[in-house]
């Protein structure tokens, strides 16, 4: 089935020429008006989400790592070694289970990994790099491969269910020298697909409607070269409801719901071909009684990579609309933003920070630390211990 959805584009048009952007009644299009100075309202992070401190053990070297959670579920903690091309599974207390590396060039095996899905229940992980996705057991047994049209590049793919996959197609991004498409049917009809976990048969297509001529990047020289600097795009998260889609380049994001109904949820204004100098929104993580957004600005600044970042949220009861500034009483003087970039993309109602085990032990000397993560923190050597991971769930 081929989602079109013009009539909710008309339906946010009209929305977007009434609302206000400081006060909506719940349930109402959120219109992000960036020409708006929006006051900063603090949130205590363990008011709004039950929080956890993970810490990986590493009993031997076999479990130390340098990577990030790819699954966090209710048994089990996947973390993915990008140094090595390792997965490693553990409890949800941390403690090590199993861990596998395919990393090679044989039918069996990863060139690399893109993303990771893990499913609990069947035992089965998901490694996909650019059309191929690999399925293994947490042991490294191979399950089977599947195998997607060849010109797809699959980033991101989130579980819709427990059937199905939902995935953006980047290959839409890349200019169009190097796509060097020459047979239609080794793409799909939009870059908005869900495919079957089983054997990644498509399922549904949704197409948003896109704006021409809008590249969300800028130029820059390096080193005596030209090149172009482009900033995030986080076009498909994982909703409590389903999935959010964005279209940066049209300012919009919809949410796919579970009942597979496309729905306008919120817009940018100006917008993005409008605004001086451009800015786009970056999808939102849409959870508990908050949103949670952020808006690049495409302008080069000193200590912004690649560009500055506004972080805003958004009050489900009240409409309103604030910076972020989130909180945490285990940890004086420290604030976070949770945003899609900071918190990952397939963890439903939840997210992690990765906290920097150096960067503790000094904010320890200085006894800004307190409760349990000051208790975990004494306990650790910073040379031969993992970081720690912060967990949250939203209420």
């Amino acid at each position: 089935m081929k989602i079109n959805p013009t009539p909710h584009i008309a339906l946010l048009i009209c929305c977007i020429a009434v609302c206000s952007c400081h006060k909506q009644e719940k349930g109402d299009l959120a219109c992000i008006d960036i020409a708006q100075t929006y006051p900063e309202k603090e949130l205590v992070l363990s008011d709004i989400a039950d929080v956890t401190y993970l810490h990986i053990k590493s009993d031997n070297d076999e479990y130390l790592f340098k990577g990030r959670p790819v699954y966090l579920g209710k048994n089990t903690v996947v973390i993915h070694d990008s140094s090595s091309g390792r997965l490693l599974f553990f409890t949800k207390d941390g403690n090590p289970k199993s861990y596998f590396n395919h990393k090679g060039n044989g039918p069996e095996d990863y060139i690399n990994v893109n993303q990771a899905v893990y499913d609990e229940e069947k035992d089965e992980i998901f490694v996909v790099f650019r059309n191929v996705i690999q399925v293994y057991s947490s042991t490294g047994d191979h399950r089977r491969k599947i195998t997607l049209p060849a010109g797809v590049i699959v980033s991101p793919i989130v579980s819709f269910d427990d059937e199905s996959f939902f995935l953006y197609d980047a290959s839409e991004q890349l200019p169009a020298d190097v796509k060097g498409r020459t047979d239609a049917d080794m793409y799909y009809a939009s870059p908005f697909v869900r495919i079957s976990k089983t054997d990644g048969k498509m399922l549904d297509c949704v197409e948003l409607s896109a704006a021409d001529n809008i590249d969300l990047g800028l130029y820059r020289d390096m080193n005596g070269t030209r090149m172009l600097v482009r900033g995030l795009t986080h076009r498909l998260i994982k909703s409590d409801r389903g999935v959010l889609l964005c279209n940066p380049e049209t300012d919009t994001v919809f949410l796919y719901g579970k009942d597979r109904r496309l729905t306008p949820v919120m817009y940018k204004t100006p917008a993005v071909g409008a605004s001086n100098p451009t800015s786009y929104l970056n999808n939102c993580i849409d959870a508990g009684r908050y949103q949670f957004m952020e808006v690049y600005t495409l302008r080069f600044e000193e200590g912004a990579f690649p560009y500055p970042v506004t972080y805003l949220m958004r009050d489900w009861k009240t409409g309103e609309l604030f910076r972020q500034k989130i909180t945490l009483p285990d940890y004086k003087g420290k604030s976070f933003f949770i945003s899609p970039r900071q918190s990952g993309r397939d963890y439903e109602n939840g997210a992690f920070f990765e906290l920097d085990l150096a960067e503790l032990k000094q904010a320890y000397g200085e006894n800004k630390l307190s409760g349990k993560l000051k208790e975990l923190t004494a306990s650790l050597d910073e040379e031969n211990d993992n970081n720690i991971f912060l967990l949250f769930k939203f209420k």
